[in-house]
């Protein structure tokens, strides 16, 4: 079936051979070899501090790390993407908001809220080969000849309608994810403009990286809640929140079981950022069926049976692994 896919899809520079498989502890998260160090690898790029920085709370923000030129360049694709002036790539998604979907049309990027899976975009792609951006990623997966970009999405946060449907509940990224080992992933999540309080700047949870996967479902909220925006069930609502103000350029760099989410936007204006997430280039695919993502995998395959069906392929005989094997890309890393 894997090589069905990757046929009708396209995809056959995504799926590289694995040639090692790092060993798995009962949680899914490869083994410390190191004592002082766990969640980041020797590489000249972080200081000693920025190390333990990381160590302890799961989050590390670099500031100024990309050009507002660079961005503007991201920035006019989107605009065109939402003008329909670009085609969207293979395999793209492109999303309304809940609130917006359920309203009148609103043309252009009003519309649209976020774009997920442009690894096949070769403007947005060259957000995630930056070389500024993996010479950091390094220090999280490894330094081989390559890392693999997971999971790309350039969001458009719009003006909250009045119903709060612009929060994003607080979740971890690992929920959405059949790969491991999670030590070995890192998000990439860079600003496009200035984001604050008041436009929904990231919320993060310190130290919640060093946890477990926990159980995500949607959250019962009064303004409903956009497709697969699952938040976690159960955790502290007392645990200690750091807000993450960022200024054009800053990028913050995030383990994926760290407990993070976002506000929502009080402004008039959109709060645009875009992401990557990248894995060493080892990573083990996984099989989640029986596990605390079994749902997970029941309702994205429910979602993607339409265009499955119509590229002649059966839902039911598709994984959510296979999906995620498609979709990732190399990036060719830099020399240090």
């Amino acid at each position: 079936m894997t090589e069905r896919l990757k046929t009708i899809f396209g995809h056959l520079d995504s799926a590289s051979s694995i040639t090692h498989i790092p060993t798995l502890s009962a949680s899914g998260v490869a083994p410390n070899v190191n004592s002082t160090f766990r969640y980041t690898l020797d590489n000249p790029i972080l200081s000693h501090e920025q190390r333990q920085f990381y160590e302890d709370n799961g989050y590390l923000v670099i500031r100024n790390l990309v050009s507002k030129e660079k961005l503007d360049v991201y920035r006019d694709q989107f605009e065109k993407i939402c003008k329909k002036e670009v085609e969207a790539s293979l395999g793209m998604t492109v999303m309304k908001d809940v609130a917006i979907a359920r309203s009148e049309f609103v043309p252009g990027q009003q519309a649209i809220t976020k774009i997920q899976h442009f690894e096949r975009d070769e403007v947005l792609f060259g957000y995630c080969a930056l070389p500024e951006i993996v010479r950091y990623v390094q220090a999280f997966t490894g330094s081989g000849k390559t890392v693999k970009a997971m999971h790309t999405m350039l969001i458009n946060k719009p003006p909250d309608p009045g119903k709060k449907s612009s929060r994003h509940p607080l979740h971890q990224d690992l929920h959405y994810f059949p790969f491991r080992p999670a030590d070995r992933i890192v998000c990439s999540w860079t600003a496009m403009e200035k984001v604050n309080r008041e436009n929904g700047c990231l919320v993060v949870l310190p130290g919640s990286h060093k946890g477990e996967l926990l159980q995500h479902e949607y959250p019962e909220w009064e303004g409903g809640v956009n497709k697969l925006y699952h938040g976690i069930r159960d955790f502290d609502p007392n645990a200690p929140r750091v807000h993450l103000p960022m200024e054009t350029g800053d990028t913050v760099f995030f383990h994926p079981l760290l407990i993070h989410g976002s506000g929502m936007n009080k402004t008039k204006g959109f709060r645009k950022s875009i992401s990557c997430h990248y894995s060493s280039g080892d990573i083990n695919f996984i099989d989640i069926k029986g596990t605390i993502q079994d749902s997970l995998e029941k309702e994205t395959i429910e979602i993607a049976a339409k265009k499955l069906i119509a590229k002649g392929i059966d839902p039911k005989q598709v994984s959510l692994k296979e999906l995620w094997k498609l979709k990732c890309r190399d990036v060719i890393l830099p020399q240090q």
